[in-house]
């Protein structure tokens, strides 16, 4: 029998799932009326199209000659040259030059549902191959991440140096310090989350390439048994992405898309005897319960009866956030977004939106209910919650402006993030750490780069907003924001025809 606790607040081509056109007359009655403007919709597919650039913009490494941001240029060669690996490659995980292995993998993982499950519909906007080689930049550099048995290589760069200096990727001199986990010091949820994202790419490419999704598959497979023998949490990325929640979501996370990428009763005996759920309100690179609860309750809607107590967990998450629940508890703001806490609230936002946008699509296929108390929702609410948060971040709120970095009314222009804002430097220039924050970061003016499709921190939980780029809270941006609006975005388009 699996551990039952409580948290607070804080599949294959099978898994794909169409909904029905009644959903979508359904949420664009619901979402009518809010007053904020006088439409409803966006372009999504712009939106779609510009999230994804964003990524591009974070990208470390040698850049393929078919960049489309002309302001960024190689970066990082060397990294891993101190371990003597190569480590070249992999994303910066927000506005600084860090790359960070557990919202790294978490980013990828995102990206790899989305592209299974709204498959058809990120095909349809022309956006399929750009989020094939998005998350293949990121698999390639987990594959070379694990290099060794029962090691995996975690993060490069020290994050108190590299904070000390506002410069750009490219210009860069600060220390690029590696830093690992082994059997003598694991990282439970670094090693699970890692497997999970390179067993759901796994499934990504498996009629794309098999060769290399049998190799994302078999490291996969070694990370998890490395994450389930040598368990410990790894704190040598705190104080940045310090894991609150434990290991425990991490690993049950990893089983099941192990689960639906192998079907081998060994990932599905461990998810049933082994893992610990939890019932709770949040999504997040911290906190996987949600997503493997909901993906785990499409086995149980194909026929799997040991996995209907899932059903009841993800009803659980839902309840907890809809408004319209008896049971809501997650905080709403007065013009209607979800707020959890500050720094990068819109992470939940997106996160949310997808996974409602995913449940919503499994309950219409499946002709069933959310139930919360004596109250049942079907997929209409579900969605309508979703796009009302997607449009939220479009423009549709209180202070009539995007959240998305050039798109829209009135986006963010001074995005908290170094390669936007510095200029294009000589890549042989040298940069005083000591002037940069004078010259670059406290420079009230819009960022010289474009950092186009970046969906920023977002406001405060009263609806204010400031556009200045020393408020980091507010106008940083992150991988795990725009990952799991990609989903989302792609189904939108696709029902705005």
């Amino acid at each position: 029998m699996s551990v039952r606790i409580s948290a607070s607040g804080g599949a294959a081509a099978a898994i794909i799932a169409v909904a029905s056109a009644a959903i979508l007359s359904t949420l664009l009655v619901s979402v009518e009326g809010n007053g904020y403007g006088s439409t409803s919709n966006f372009d999504y597919k712009e939106a779609l199209t510009k999230s994804i650039i964003f990524l591009e913009a974070q990208r470390s490494g040698k850049l393929p000659p078919n960049s489309r941001l002309s302001w960024r240029g190689d970066s990082a060669l060397d990294d891993g040259k101190l371990a003597h690996v190569d480590l070249a490659g992999g994303y910066y995980d927000a506005g600084d030059n860090v790359k960070y292995g557990l919202p790294m993998a978490f980013t990828i993982t995102m990206l790899s549902w989305g592209a299974i499950f709204y498959r058809s519909q990120i095909e349809a906007a022309g956006e399929l191959l750009h989020v094939h080689d998005a998350i293949r930049w990121g698999t390639d550099y987990f594959l070379k991440a694990t290099s060794g048995r029962n090691r995996l290589y975690v993060q490069v760069g020290d994050p108190l140096l590299d904070h000390q200096c506002w410069v750009r990727p490219e210009n860069m001199q600060t220390p690029r310090t590696v830093y690992k986990i082994d059997e003598n010091e694991p990282g439970t949820e670094i090693a699970a989350e890692t497997s999970a994202a390179l067993a759901a790419a796994s499934i990504v490419f498996r009629y794309v390439d098999h060769q290399y999704s049998r190799n994302l598959l078999n490291k996969a497979k070694r990370l998890f048994k490395f994450a389930k023998t040598y368990k410990g949490t790894y704190d040598g990325e705190c104080p940045f992405y310090c894991s609150f929640s434990g290991y425990h979501d991490e690993l049950q996370w990893a089983a099941t898309w192990l689960y639906i990428a192998t079907r081998n009763s060994t990932y599905r005996n461990y998810i049933l005897e082994e893992s610990v759920d939890a019932t709770v309100g949040e999504f997040s690179w911290d906190l996987k319960y949600a997503g493997s609860q909901i993906l785990l309750t499409q086995l149980h809607f194909e026929g799997d009866r040991d996995f209907d107590d899932y059903k009841k967990l993800a009803d659980s998450f839902v309840c907890s956030i809809l408004p319209e629940s008896p049971y809501n508890q997650i905080q709403i703001t007065p013009g209607g977004l979800i707020y959890l806490r500050d720094g990068a609230n819109t992470q939940y936002v997106t996160s949310t939106a997808f996974l409602f946008s995913v449940y919503s699509d499994l309950l219409a296929q499946y002709r069933q209910q959310v139930t919360c108390d004596n109250q049942n929702f079907g997929s209409g609410p579900l969605m309508a919650f979703a796009k009302q948060q997607m449009d939220y971040l479009l423009g549709k709120n209180p202070e009539q402006r995007s959240y998305m970095v050039g798109f829209g009314k009135n986006p963010p222009t001074q995005a908290h993030h170094r390669g936007s804002s510095v200029p294009v430097l000589p890549q042989e220039q040298v940069v005083s750490c000591a002037y940069s924050f004078i010259d670059w970061f406290a420079k009230d003016a819009p960022n010289p780069n474009e950092l186009t499709g970046a969906i920023v921190g977002g406001p405060d939980r009263n609806d204010y907003f400031e556009d200045h780029r020393s408020n980091g809270p507010m106008m940083e941006p992150t991988t795990y924001i725009n990952t799991p609006a990609v989903g989302v975005l792609a189904k939108l388009a696709s029902q705005a025809h």
